[in-house]
């Protein structure tokens, strides 16, 4: 049985991350990065690709645990499973690594006495390549060409091999302690140095409370607003300071459908609101690692520059299928990489200088080149804004001249300006980016814009409508009270509203997105329209609006990237950053004095 997305929680060291599902069963892990291949991967296919689950002997497959909760301010899942016969509790976490990369379960007896069992079923390869498997020392290590994993419990319990399988079956009783390790590292490397599990949880306990005591929000839905900067920083890779879109590739934006893409890269979209985000809450060390991670990446010609990158800043994300996985609820294809990064999206250049003038203006010490790659940005742009692109959604159709993107051209020239007027002793023409900045607004008005319904419009000389055009008067373009804002945000509620939320866009003209079936509704623009009802005066209508949102995450807090409010299920990939950015953003919007 397929669980639903929702019954997953994650766990993760920083650099890679898992998902566990309710029943107790890690499904979907990739080591040693985010972008790897999973050595679990059920979440996409069956059993038969990975997993290991942890439960009471007698629990059913697919039985889920009786309650879960991370504990407070971390990352570190607790289960736990009432029998007839007594309450276990599991933990699970990964902590932050020293050298290799670990899986900690630990297995404790709150009453009674409850025999468990474990079944780990190592896949590499995305669940296709079955390792050898031999004893060593005590221990089990598997090992399938560059990789290798081992395997431990302390103290030891009994273990053997079934079907392709390493099982294990205890007992344990009130107060009693069983952790299982599992550790990754090259084949080709000697054994790493094991571990003591019940120190790691220690420690992992006490660098999760030292990072989130960092917090200096204090607002409204506070404890919403620590748990989605929890799973940012747990989708951050720290070597490199990237954020990861989402954990998993391919969970799908419409059940059985094909709108299933890998989203374990960084978005140069999200760069703004994530920096935004960061920086409003007192994560400086992470907004400056973030910030930095940007510079790097889009170096170079900015004719080449890309909409995403991987998480070291890697340019090149090949997109192929894995066709031995069925995929989540039977849909496919499954994807590894993405091959929008080799789409035209003007609208990156805005959101990069946006986040650098961002950057500048919260103190974070600047840089020199950083303005230089600002202006060769900026020059590539003036010359190059009038084209049509793929725009914002990264639409498989034809190119066309999406509102968005113009929008950000006007916000690049705007920052420049402003950036020049605040420090006038750097290089470059003030009067040139006033010029572009008056000429792009003109033309959005004039050609993005529909009178006779009062609302911008996807694309010029379209009707269909668009949810990013909801960023209008965030961004500065209009401000709030000017009536084609308000029409606007009129008529992407009215027209792409999904029970109370908002889809990005219409998919009923193929044409556009050049991708059969459909979508649910997009949790990030729910909370910008959440911000927009905010800042045109009608803020009851805004808190309403967000804590339907709230009531939408899973019971530890997560969020996917959409929501199905017919079936009340999230959609897409999983958690995503991008829809907890807008929970942080829309939080500090509404507890805004203004």
């Amino acid at each position: 049985m397929t669980q639903p997305i929702e019954d997953y929680a994650l766990i993760g060291d920083l650099m890679t991350s898992a998902l566990v599902g309710r029943d107790g069963s890690i499904d979907w892990l990739c080591l040693p990065r985010f972008d790897s291949a999973a050595c679990f991967a059920k979440l996409l296919g069956d059993e038969e690709n990975g997993h290991w689950r942890i439960a009471p002997l007698d629990a059913a497959a697919g039985e889920p645990c009786t309650r879960r909760a991370y504990a407070d301010g971390s990352l570190i899942l607790e289960s736990y499973w009432e029998t007839a016969t007594g309450t276990v509790k599991v933990t699970d976490f990964m902590p932050q690594r020293d050298v290799a990369p670990d899986v900690i379960r630990i297995v404790e007896g709150i009453s009674g006495t409850v025999r468990m069992r474990s079944t780990l079923r190592l896949r590499f390869d995305y669940g296709h390549v079955v390792p050898w498997v031999r004893r060593s020392d005590g221990d089990r290590v598997a090992i399938a060409g560059p990789d290798s994993a081992w395997f431990r419990s302390e103290p030891p319990v009994r273990t053997w091999g079934e079907a392709n399988s390493t099982c294990s079956q205890f007992p344990v009783t009130a107060g009693r302690r069983v952790a299982f390790v599992l550790t990754w590292h090259p084949s080709h490397r000697p054994r790493p140095e094991p571990c003591d599990p019940f120190e790691a949880l220690e420690q992992s306990r006490a660098d999760w409370r030292d990072w989130a005591s960092q917090c200096r929000y204090e607002g409204p839905y506070q404890e919403a607003v620590t748990r989605s900067l929890i799973t940012l920083k747990a989708l951050t890779y720290a070597p490199t300071g990237g954020i990861a879109a989402a954990a998993t590739t391919s969970l799908p934006e419409e059940l059985g459908g094909v709108r299933n893409w890998d989203y374990r890269y960084c978005w140069l979209r999200d760069s703004t609101l994530t920096l935004g985000s960061l920086l409003s809450t007192g994560f400086l060390d992470e907004a400056r690692a973030w910030r930095e991670w940007l510079l790097r990446a889009v170096a170079g010609d900015p004719a080449d520059l890309q909409i995403m990158y991987g998480i070291g800043g890697e340019r090149r994300i090949p997109e192929s299928e894995l066709p031995w996985l069925r995929g989540y609820a039977s849909s496919a294809p499954v994807r590894v990489g993405n091959a929008a990064v080799d789409q035209l999206q003007l609208d990156v250049y805005g959101e990069v200088i946006d986040s650098l003038y961002l950057a500048r203006s919260a103190g974070l010490p600047s840089e020199r080149h950083a303005w230089r790659i600002q202006l060769a940005l900026l020059d590539f742009l003036e010359r190059n804004w009038q084209r049509p692109d793929e725009g914002l959604w990264e639409v498989r159709g034809p190119r066309r001249h999406f509102v968005h993107s113009k929008v950000m051209a006007w916000v690049a020239a705007d920052r420049a300006v402003r950036t020049l007027e605040s420090d006038p002793s750097l290089d470059g023409d003030v009067e040139r980016w006033r010029a572009m900045r008056e000429e792009v607004h003109r033309d959005v008005c004039a050609k993005g814009y529909d009178p006779e319904r009062g609302t911008f419009t996807q694309y010029y000389g379209s009707t269909e409508l668009d949810a990013a055009t909801l960023l209008i008067p965030r961004v500065g373009f209009l401000p709030p009270d000017d009536p084609r804002v308000v029409g606007t945000v009129d008529a992407v509620r009215a027209e792409l509203g999904s029970s109370g939320l908002v889809r990005r866009y219409s998919t009923g003209d193929s044409t556009v997105d050049g991708l059969s079936g459909d979508e649910g509704a997009f949790l990030a623009c729910s909370f910008w329209l959440t911000d927009a009802l905010h800042m045109t005066g009608r803020r009851e209508e805004a808190r309403a609006l967000f804590e339907r949102l709230l009531s939408v995450r899973n019971d530890v807090g997560l969020l996917a990237e959409e929501y199905d409010p017919l079936a009340g299920r999230q959609l897409g990939n999983f958690p995503q950053a991008f829809s907890h950015v807008g929970l942080v953003n829309t939080a500090l919007t509404l507890a805004s004095p203004d």
